[in-house]
């Protein structure tokens, strides 16, 4: 299956990763080259809505790894949310979800953003 990958940015220095279908052998350097493009600039927060995600392979493991490694090296955040049940026992086997911030929803992810802004600001303890 073909991937296709869309990228917004949310407010700067906060992007928004769609991708739709497979991420593997054959795709994850199309997310790859999207992901390396936002990395050169000032990138505070990546987060990937996975919720079209069908099916992750190594390469594609690799690809996020490389985010995660990349984001808390520029003290920034990775987040994921809507993962596939296939999907997210992928990364349940490999023993990578405990380190990452995993969403169940855009609702819930945005709830989470909105309640660390606060805290940066004061407005929350």
């Amino acid at each position: 299956m073909q991937l296709t990958v869309t990228v917004t940015e949310r407010t700067p220095g906060v992007f928004m990763f769609r991708p739709i279908g497979s991420i593997d052998t054959n795709t994850y350097s199309i997310l790859e080259e999207k992901v390396d493009f936002i990395l050169k600039g000032i990138t505070k927060t990546m987060i990937f809505d996975m919720e079209g995600v069908n099916y992750i392979s190594s390469a594609g493991i690799r690809v996020i790894i490389k985010v995660q490694k990349s984001m808390k090296q520029r003290d920034g955040q990775f987040l994921m949310t809507n993962l596939q049940p296939q999907v997210k026992k992928v990364f349940e086997i490999i023993n990578a979800l405990p380190t990452m911030h995993v969403f169940s929803s855009i609702q819930e992810l945005d709830r989470y953003l909105d309640l660390m802004q606060k805290k940066v600001t004061g407005e929350v303890d």
